[in-house]
């Protein structure tokens, strides 16, 4: 297991050792898994060997949880000396392995095979969706369709997956693929450590002829469209949310049907910090859903949520642990494509055609106050200040 944890240079490692107790986390009562039997030796040796097969870092913190599951479930419970603070590296593994606590080894060993399954799996390569019998790729999307199941994943791990005029397009035309093709349920989710981070800032610097006026009005044409599609879409839309989420990813969540997050996702709106304003209709749904006060401390004053609190306020449906999310997620979700196509796509539709109109018409006012915000000297000096902050780094 050596190989597994990296070694990292003391000035990194504060940020990336964060470790702590596991903990009760509302939502997340019923996924327990001390009543789950332990996974055999078979599986655990075979999840040793797929953990080889992993082509991408996982991260530090995912890597520290390996290391904690495989020491408490072939060790048991830490049983060695506390290393000196200065010795950041042994301190962090350590710090992991203690919070395990008093787990069994039989349920660290299954907790360690479900965290490397999940992981194998978000590595499996996507096949393009075929709804109308021929092959269609995106550049910075997977799209696959399985058991029923649409799935399109944001992929531009490397950038945290933040959206790009030519994301926003691909997204657009996935979602209409989706709407029309045979399958029960349609899933949006991201690759790697982040779901997304929001926009893509270098958009804003792509200027073309007709100058920023123009760069605005087009903008907003493309996010007008972008809503729609989530407004519009007539079967059930579920957001597996698979680690962090900032702006417009975060204030189309209550355009979906439901959404799944892991423990570890946070949710950010940092739209006045930028010098911005609220789109995805979330300037009329999430009052609805979590009240004025809790609305507005998200969308006025950038609160950032973590998952158990987005749980509590209605954005999240359910919120899963880390080890287990991927796979409790994907049970379920093919347990709902089992369900009678037609039925559940006209009860989303009933469901939606109660209030179809009016979200529309926040979306149009949405984008309407965006297009005077990018066109303000408030958000350009914003949004120049970030560029002048990121080259400093």
């Amino acid at each position: 297991m050596a190989a597994v944890i990296k070694l990292l240079s003391p000035w990194r490692f504060n940020r990336l050792a964060r470790t702590s107790k596991a903990a009760f986390i509302p939502c997340v009562q019923l996924h327990s898994t001390s009543a789950v039997m332990g996974a055999s030796a078979e599986e655990f040796n075979a999840a040793k060997d797929k953990l080889g097969t992993l082509k991408k870092d996982p991260g530090n913190e995912v890597k520290l949880k390996i290391y904690a599951l495989f020491k408490q479930a072939t060790q048991g419970p830490c049983n060695t000396p506390k290393p000196s603070m200065l010795d950041f590296v042994n301190k962090a593994k350590w710090d992991a392995w203690k919070s395990l606590g008093s787990v069994s080894q039989e349920e660290a060993r299954q907790q360690y095979v479900n965290l490397i399954t999940s992981l194998v799996g978000a590595e499996a390569p996507a096949v393009a969706a075929q709804p109308t019998g021929s092959t269609k790729s995106f550049q910075t999307l997977l799209v696959s369709t399985e058991d029923n199941i649409t799935t399109i994943r944001l992929n531009r791990p490397e950038k945290k997956n933040a959206i790009t005029v030519e994301m926003y397009n691909e997204l657009v035309e996935a979602l209409d693929l989706a709407g029309k093709d045979d399958s029960v349920i349609t899933v949006i989710t991201g690759n790697g450590d982040y779901y997304c981070s929001g926009n893509d800032l270098n958009n804003f610097t792509k200027i073309p002829a007709g100058g920023v006026e123009k760069l605005a009005k087009e903008s907003g044409e493309l996010l007008r469209r972008y809503v729609k599609a989530y407004i519009d879409f007539p079967k059930p839309l579920i957001g597996v949310i698979n680690g962090p989420a900032v702006g417009v990813s975060v204030t189309l969540l209550g355009l979906f049907d439901v959404v799944y997050a892991t423990e570890r996702a946070t949710f950010h709106t940092p739209f006045s910090q930028l010098g911005q304003s609220p789109e995805g209709c979330s300037s009329y749904i999430f009052p609805k859903i979590m009240g004025a006060a809790k609305a507005s401390e998200m969308l006025l004053f950038n609160k950032k949520l973590t998952a158990a609190q987005a749980c509590e306020l209605g954005l999240v449906t359910e919120v899963f642990p880390e080890s287990s999310f991927q796979s409790e997620v994907w049970t379920r979700l093919k347990a709902y494509a089992k369900l009678p196509r037609n039925s559940l796509a006209l009860s989303k539709q009933l469901i939606r055609s109660v209030e179809k109109e009016k979200l529309h018409a926040v979306n149009d006012a949405e984008v309407e106050r965006l297009v005077e915000r990018w066109l303000s000297d408030e958000c350009m000096q914003a949004i120049m200040s970030f560029f002048q902050a990121k080259s400093k780094l």
